[in-house]
């Protein structure tokens, strides 16, 4: 519950390399997450040094992209976040990330099985990103969900070169800030009890 209560999103870390038995550590409890008939739709890809500057370098060019030519029309008004998000990734030691290889590609059509199939896969995959964040906090580490990918999922995509679809991203590193805990609705306000 400790971990649960003290997990913050961290968005500045300390120019500190993270060993990597302490991010298998994290990984290893990601993967132990509940997952929809066991299907266990992830993959992570583990970047640090030259490989992350790179990936963060397609990222780059997808949210360049995105002002001219968008995928996510609808979402423009997140793109200016989503640039500050490319900077936290360029502080953080470590990015992961998760790819669900049973995917679609983003914007295909589906039909009422398969989008059922993505949102269990989803709901499996937040599971294991959770489960991540948890332990990186019990470990002593930040973390930070990132979910801005999908701004430059095409050219993220291409340069993962791996099959599925990218999901999220999650960065970890010794935190360089303690923010306060967000505020988080009433209990009454979000549950409604029935018998």
């Amino acid at each position: 519950m400790n971990e649960i209560y003290e997990r913050r999103s961290i968005r500045r870390y300390k120019a500190v390399s993270v060993a990597q038995e302490v991010i298998e550590q994290i990984l290893r409890a990601g993967i132990a997450a509940p997952s929809s008939k066991n299907r266990q739709p992830w993959r992570f890809i583990v970047v640090t040094g030259t490989a992350k500057e790179t990936a963060l370098l397609a990222m780059e060019k997808g949210l360049g992209r995105e002002k001219t030519n968008p995928l996510l029309p609808e979402s423009a008004e997140h793109l200016p976040a989503a640039w500050h998000t490319l900077e936290v990734m360029k502080t953080a030691p470590v990015v992961v990330f998760i790819i669900n290889p049973l995917a679609k590609p983003l914007g295909e059509k589906m039909s009422a099985e398969e989008r059922a199939s993505d949102i269990c896969n989803a709901q499996s995959i937040g599971a294991a990103i959770e489960n991540m964040a948890l332990t990186a906090t019990e470990l002593g580490l930040g973390s930070l969900w990132i979910c801005d990918t999908f701004f430059a999922q095409k050219e993220l995509n291409r340069w993962l070169s791996v099959v599925g679809e990218l999901y999220a991203a999650i960065a970890f590193g010794i935190p360089d800030e303690n923010p306060p805990a967000r505020p988080r609705y009433a209990l009454d306000s979000v549950v409604e009890w029935r018998s």
